[in-house]
């Protein structure tokens, strides 16, 4: 009698150090995979914020739409369809990229310092603002120093706003596609870069 009852308790005893140890690595197994969603939910949510930011800073499309009285230039260096190299860096990745042209014009380009309708900081020597791109902006050249309103919507709190022209001049003006040097989507119908900021691709 007493062995049967030795046998059972040491049976009682081995079943709950069981039941404890599959208790112990179930808690184990769930805290794991908590930490795993944890970690697949971080990687995933960083990169949609990541790319999230790098089309918002790099993705600078236009629509291919020009102001109304801009005149295509009769005899660019570079023709509409040809290849260039761009020397300016007014956005992460353009300089040196290779573009292609999609459409070139005479006008006058300005550099102008505004503050943007939606608010923020003074930006300042934008390039480039196009004659057309201001409002009434009749036939004469502005002089550095003018203030003007701008109607160009190239970046936000743009359109708009009150500038000062700080350099004019008289060139050739060419809207390209490029693809950013440094990754991000290609970049469509871009305003604008000067005759002076290409390199022609022989």
């Amino acid at each position: 009698m007493i062995k049967k009852l030795l046998f059972a308790a040491m049976i009682i005893l081995v079943l709950g150090a069981c039941s404890n140890n599959n208790e112990d690595d179930m808690g184990n197994k769930e805290s794991g995979n908590d930490e795993m969603k944890m970690e697949e939910n971080d990687g995933t949510e960083g990169n949609d914020e990541m790319e999230g930011m790098d089309h918002g800073e790099m993705n600078h499309s236009g629509s291919g739409e020009v102001p109304e009285g801009l005149e295509t230039a009769a005899d660019p260096m570079n023709p509409v369809g040809s290849k260039a190299i761009i020397n300016a860096g007014h956005m992460p990745g353009m300089k040196g990229a290779e573009a292609t042209i999609s459409g070139a014009y005479d006008t006058v380009v300005y550099t102008v310092t505004y503050t943007p309708t939606t608010g923020g900081k003074e930006v300042k020597n934008h390039k480039w603002v196009i004659h057309e791109e201001l409002k009434d902006p009749g036939k004469e050249p502005y002089k550095k120093g003018d203030k003007v309103i701008l109607e160009a919507d190239h970046m936000k709190g743009m359109k708009g706003a009150e500038a000062v022209i700080e350099s004019a001049e008289e060139t050739t003006v060419y809207m390209v596609d490029y693809m950013p040097k440094d990754g991000g989507e290609e970049v469509k119908n871009h305003k604008w870069v000067t005759e002076e900021e290409l390199s022609t691709v022989e």
